[in-house]
């Protein structure tokens, strides 16, 4: 079946785009002033690559940011142990540093390029994936049409679709069509995710999981680890992880709140975002506490109320640290973090009501007893409170997230089953080996 034809709106799109060249040239030169591009990498963003590629079949992996670039690991490891090349891309820095410490053997990391025609043909023009793979919810239109015209299969794998999200695209019921009907299959999370793709026009659509089920649990340096357990040894610890701007005043009053109960209590603090360390710790010295700053070389102390590890790829270490922790992004409508890596390391979870973005996991571990939803601060305090003086609690909390997690995996194992298809179509066409 033939792809439908590009709607008015998909045309301007890409006609708008090609206009709109210098504008991106601008915009990239402020996100570097700001900090959120690599400035030597800074080329790769408009589709000029920074390494040569490398003979033979390559599949080109996307995941935006560093929670669906570290979850495609998996299944680049998978396909570069079949034989592939694999060429992982990503938008942000904190996903670029991450990401490049963890590729097996046979992959490699790029920044992706922004959406516009030139910037993207040139990339593939160099690249050649024999496949191409986006995670969730990665539809970039220009992207989508250009594999389209050069017949590169594209799967869509972890596909989510919220509600609100499908009320969107069902505004404009063409342009969905015209997108969705390129993609060669959706492999979504959740059967209410497949229903909405079906209902906007995709033709080819497979419940598969939840990928980050299967991804293993974030790794923490054993010689840190030890130090940071010897620093900690006697005191109530709490973990507050991945928080965001509007978040941390709350956290800081559940602080002092539970310190007048709980006597040497430390709160770890991991913002979603490094960069803002400095401005939490502010926060915390104008509140009376006493604060140390990871990046800044500072370690917690005896004296020490509030540790900001404002660094990357540590959450792994922290949540191992901590009996109990509260994940950020859902105190504020943001969508919420990763629920699952605590569970993986047996970390209890407290979490606020906005948790959209992982909501079939938030609702797995609910209901498992794993994870519990707190309303606002004060909410949070009591619930914590109650967790710090209950440590058998803590540990069936533990076992239930533990067991759930567990109980949810596959999806990397029914992702592979349907890809074979397209991994044997380029050994026929002679494309693969």
């Amino acid at each position: 079946m033939s792809a439908p034809a590009m709607p008015f709106l998909l045309r301007a799109y890409h006609h708008g785009l090609l206009a709109l060249e210098p504008a991106l040239i601008g915009l990239l030169a402020w996100r570097r002033r700001k900090g959120k591009e690599d400035p030597e990498r800074l080329p790769e963003r408009v589709g000029r690559a920074g390494k040569p590629r490398p003979a033979g079949p390559l599949v080109w992996a996307h995941g935006a940011s560093v929670g669906e670039a570290l979850m495609l690991l998996p299944l680049v490891d998978r396909l570069a142990r079949r034989g592939f090349t694999v060429l992982v891309t990503s938008g942000t820095r904190t996903s670029a540093d991450l990401v490049a410490a963890r590729l097996p053997a046979g992959a490699l990391h790029q920044f992706a390029p922004l959406d516009a025609p030139r910037y993207v043909a040139r990339f593939l023009d160099h690249w050649r994936p024999d496949l191409a793979i986006v995670a969730e919810s990665e539809l970039w239109p220009n992207t989508i049409l250009a594999l389209d015209a050069r017949q590169v299969p594209l799967i869509l794998v972890n596909g989510r679709m919220s509600e609100r999200s499908a009320r969107g695209w069902a505004r404009l019921p063409a342009l969905a069509r015209a997108v969705l009907s390129r993609i060669a299959i959706c492999l979504v999370q959740t059967r209410e995710e497949a229903e909405r793709f079906l209902r906007l026009g995709a033709p080819r659509v497979v419940v598969s999981g939840n990928l980050k089920f299967d991804a293993p649990a974030p790794p923490a340096d054993p010689q840190a680890l030890a130090q940071f357990s010897a620093m900690l040894a006697g005191r109530p610890v709490w973990l507050a992880a991945s928080t965001h701007p509007g978040e941390e005043a709350g956290i800081i009053a559940v602080h002092r709140r539970l310190a007048a109960q709980r006597p040497g209590l430390i709160t770890l603090v991991v913002p979603r975002h490094p960069r803002r360390g400095a401005e939490i710790a502010a926060a915390g010295r104008a509140a009376g506490l006493r604060v140390a700053l990871r990046s800044r070389g500072g370690l917690p102390d005896a004296r020490t109320d509030l540790y900001v590890a404002d660094t990357i790829g540590e959450l792994g270490l922290f949540y191992r640290l901590a009996p109990v922790a509260f994940i950020g992004g859902s105190l504020v409508e943001r969508g919420g973090q990763n629920p699952i890596e605590p569970a993986r390391l047996d970390t209890p979870i407290l979490h606020g009501p906005h948790v959209r973005n992982f909501a079939q996991a938030y609702a797995v571990l609910g209901q498992a007893g794993a994870a519990l939803a707190v309303a606002d601060e004060d909410a949070l305090a009591e619930a914590l409170g109650r967790l710090l003086a209950d440590p058998a609690r803590r540990a069936a909390m533990a076992a239930a997230g533990r067991r759930a997690v567990t109980a949810c995996g596959g999806a990397l194992d029914r992702t592979m089953a349907a890809l074979e298809p397209f991994i044997c179509q380029m050994k026929i066409s002679g494309r693969f080996g």
